[in-house]
């Protein structure tokens, strides 16, 4: 019974982070896009260009298939995510942007910010969810 647990928590933070990569993708790329092409704006006026989705569906992937580096990818990942994340909401936070741009942006933020939180708390309370599987 414990091991079906560990199984389907591990395989929600697996499928959370394969949402987040959509959800980014959709925050980042698609609405923007969207929104300028109706605009009359240049179709990249609006990005925010980076490569944290592929990121995303690594770790998802890595948590589903479990090789060897999986607990260090998720610490890694979790680390420099927060880190990044709380960087940032202090800037922001401190002169707030509400626009829709940086709302959208901070929507975002918080939602990556809580599926890293919830990663690295698994990775230090419940390390055994961790093991690599056996074939």
């Amino acid at each position: 019974m414990v091991a079906d647990t560990r199984s389907a928590w591990i395989t929600f933070l697996a499928h959370l982070m394969f949402v987040l990569a959509a959800w980014s993708v959709f925050i980042k790329y698609v609405f923007p896009i969207a929104f300028a092409l109706i605009a009359g704006e240049a179709w990249n006026t609006w990005v925010f260009w980076d490569l944290w989705p592929i990121a995303h569906v690594w770790l998802g992937w890595a948590l589903l298939a479990q090789p060897g580096y999986t607990r260090w990818l998720a610490v890694a990942m979790s680390i420099v995510e927060i880190v990044i994340i709380v960087t940032l909401f202090v800037g922001f936070l401190s002169e707030p942007d509400w626009t829709i741009w940086r709302t959208n942006w901070f929507v975002n933020k918080v939602f990556v910010l809580t599926a890293f939180a919830l990663i690295l708390a698994t990775v230090v309370y419940r390390p055994e969810h961790f093991r690599t599987r056996s074939p």
